[in-house]
């Protein structure tokens, strides 16, 4: 009995096969994950520097990184920012999406939206009362499908449903980009020295519109991509979304984006 104990004990952990993800606040985060944050985004980002990263993240308060199974490098990340208002007597909270990568060979893994899952919850339950949603704003057709394909109820939506949200985007994109938001287009463009994303990193081929509605949809909405504009989307976080959400999470088939990061890693890299 002694002997199995002592060889429990000397048992290897086991090691992480998939990427694993952690929220850390902006003080949390040291400048060497800083550096490679930023090594990350400048693979699939133009006109950008890392000062300019570096001044982009100030203005949130912290970031889920997505770090490898084996060398627990960081392979993504998404930077957060909790904005809360009053708007027609009711109190918001919203969580903000900032910039948000991962690398290619790691792409369809479900670490980013699980540990968006518990930050959800944990402010759930932090504002109780409080109207809570989840804004984004998307110069690209993938981060729109995080949200198209997630949530029960969204704007915009690509069957054209909760139009009530509109008034509540606008005020949200009024108050926090007030420079930037283009009432006539309902985008936000920050500009000729914004960082658009790489056209060869997710390009938007006619097949895929097709295909997909709501990459149609977002071309649609946003036809000048490209460009770096940005449209801006909210999803709603009621409390019996956010039960159903798990349900829905791990109950999910395997992503496109995943089976295209196992292409990519038999090819050797990509």
């Amino acid at each position: 009995m002694v002997m199995k104990l002592v060889k429990a004990k000397m048992k290897k952990p086991q090691v992480k096969q998939e990427p694993f993800g952690k929220y850390l606040e902006r003080r949390k985060i040291s400048m060497q994950q800083l550096q490679e944050m930023y090594a990350i985004y400048a693979q699939y980002y133009d006109n950008t520097n890392f000062p300019l990263f570096l001044d982009d993240f100030s203005n949130k308060h912290g970031a889920i990184l997505i770090f490898h199974p084996k060398t627990e490098q960081i392979v993504g990340f998404s930077t957060m920012a909790i904005h809360q208002f009053e708007f027609g007597h009711q109190r918001y909270t919203f969580l903000f999406s900032g910039d948000t990568v991962v690398k290619r060979e790691f792409w369809g893994n479900r670490a980013l939206q699980a540990t968006f899952v518990k930050l959800v919850m944990r402010l759930r339950f932090q504002y109780p009362r409080d109207e809570f949603y989840w804004l984004l704003i998307s110069k690209g057709y993938k981060t729109y499908l995080l949200m198209a394909n997630n949530y029960y109820v969204y704007y915009p939506n690509v069957e054209g449903k909760h139009q009530q949200l509109a008034p509540v985007l606008e005020y949200y994109c009024k108050k926090f980009f007030p420079k930037y938001y283009n009432e006539m287009s309902h985008l936000l463009n920050f500009g000729e020295d914004y960082q658009p994303l790489k056209g060869e990193v997710a390009p938007i081929t006619a097949k895929m519109r097709l295909d997909n509605p709501k990459i149609d949809y977002f071309a649609k909405m946003n036809p000048t991509w490209e460009q770096g504009t940005e449209l801006p989307c909210i999803g709603y976080l009621g409390w019996g979304d956010i039960m159903r959400y798990p349900l829905r999470f791990f109950s999910k088939p395997i992503s496109k984006g995943k089976l295209e990061a196992r292409l990519c890693n038999k090819q050797g890299g990509c």
